[in-house]
């Protein structure tokens, strides 16, 4: 009688899934739904490098098999298989927007963007900017939507290039500073406040 196949855990049966999975394009986390298994001491800084153990991971593509079995439920993050789930640190947002195309296209130029784990994003209705304050400085923050629920943090080159790109638009009988992708805009902040973050 064939011995049956006992399911991988641990970061290595992560790894081991997300490398098979993702044989047949992106793993299909959304439908997984394993039972908490504890935490692991795995940390995504806010600059959007990866720990483990307190050493940072220094190969890429291991990098993106993790990131690509990143699930995020009430605000928190998990690495998921099908018969798993474990706790990780994010400090900030999970990815870093690192590289930015703007793409012509019938109704305006659509801006995307290359993430650290070499995700191209369309920005756009599905994929939204959001600008949040910075305490203590004030800033903002730019925000790329990936993929469920899941963010990526615009470099500060990045969001530099998004200001000059910015415009003006009457928004509810307001003047608001924005940033425009094919046809979406997405708001900056009340263009009388530009000072507050440039």
């Amino acid at each position: 009688m064939a011995k049956q196949r006992q399911p991988e855990t641990g970061l290595e049966g992560i790894a081991g899934v997300a490398r098979r999975e993702g044989r047949r394009g992106p793993p299909p986390v959304h439908l997984w739904n394993p039972p908490f298994c504890g935490d692991l001491d795995m940390r995504i800084a806010s600059d959007g490098a990866w720990y483990y153990l307190g050493t940072p991971i220094g190969r890429p593509a291991l990098v993106r098999l993790f990131a690509s079995v990143l699930k995020r439920e009430n605000g928190k993050y998990f690495l998921v298989t099908p018969v798993e789930k474990v706790g990780i640190i994010v400090e900030d947002a999970p990815f870093l927007a690192v590289e930015m195309r703007a793409e012509d296209a019938a109704c305006g130029p659509v801006l995307n963007f290359r993430t650290n784990v070499d995700d191209w994003v369309a920005c756009g209705a599905d994929h939204a900017l959001r600008f949040e304050p910075e305490a203590g400085t004030g800033g903002l923050k730019p925000y790329l939507h990936v993929r469920r629920d899941l963010w990526a943090k615009v470099s500060r080159p990045l969001f530099y290039d998004l200001v000059a790109r910015g415009e003006e638009r009457a928004l509810n009988g307001a003047r608001m500073f924005g940033v425009a992708s094919g046809p979406e805009f997405f708001v900056m902040a009340p263009a009388d406040s530009l000072k507050d973050f440039t």
